[in-house]
Parts: structure tokens; C-alpha cells; sequence
């Protein structure tokens, strides 16, 4: 088993851990290490042990709200997939009618020939200004 020296609060402690595991326990005596900097830093130097309760109880207080935000947060997408699993299991909508106006065959046919007649006029207005 490894021994690994850890620093806390100015303080070092001689633990030891799994094989593999010593980046593990750096990276918690850490944060162990920044809550009791914030402990001496307001209130001075105090006994080792007290040190560790109180920065081991704000550990516990930070992790207690993180686990409470993680609650709410699994509560909301355990939401979000029921909204998305009944909207999956609803049937499809009815397909909305779209009716497009249509321009009847007798209208296109008129403009059709009101168009040659205007061609034929013109056609007549050039020959006679040709003239």
C-alpha cells in the first residue's frame, strides 16, 4: 500500500491508500486543504482536530447542497423525459386541409385571347406608323 503525505492547514499527514488511488486522495486533501485555509483565515490557528471537524463540515455542507441541486435537477429531466415519452406515444395530427385557389380554365382561355388581340392591335399600330 502507498503513503502518500498530505498537507492540510499547514499540516502534514502521513496516509496511505489503494494502489493507484494517491491522485484521488491529493485532489480530496485538497479541497479538505482549501476549506481549512478559509477556516484560518478568519479565524486564526486553532487545535488540528477542530481544524478537520470544521473543514470536513463545510465539505459535507457544500456536498449536501450539491446533492440537493442534483435532486432538482434529476426531477426536472425524469419531467422532461415523461413530456417527451407522451409526446412520442401521441398519435400523429390530423393533416391540415390547404385548399389553393385555382384559376378556372375559362378565365385563362380569355386572357389568353385578350392578349392576342392586344398583339394584333399593336402589330396593326406599327404597320400603320410605318407608313
Amino acid at each position: 500500500m502507498p503513503e502518500v503525505t498530505i498537507h492540510i492547514g499547514g499540516r502534514g499527514f502521513d496516509v496511505s491508500c489503494q494502489l493507484g488511488e494517491e491522485e484521488f486522495l491529493h485532489s480530496a486533501a485538497k479541497m479538505l486543504d482549501d476549506e481549512a485555509q478559509v477556516l484560518s483565515d478568519q479565524i486564526g490557528r486553532m487545535p488540528e482536530a477542530r481544524m478537520l471537524l470544521m473543514a470536513g463540515l463545510l465539505l459535507a455542507d457544500k456536498t449536501a447542497a450539491v446533492e440537493d441541486r442534483i435532486k432538482e435537477v434529476e426531477a426536472q429531466l425524469e419531467q422532461r423525459e415523461a413530456e417527451l415519452t407522451e409526446l412520442q406515444s401521441a398519435p400523429a395530427p390530423e393533416p391540415e386541409r390547404v385548399e389553393v385557389p385555382v384559376v378556372p380554365d375559362a378565365v385563362t382561355d380569355t386572357l389568353a385571347e385578350i392578349a392576342a388581340r392586344a398583339e394584333a392591335l399593336a402589330g396593326e399600330i406599327e404597320d400603320r406608323t410605318a407608313e
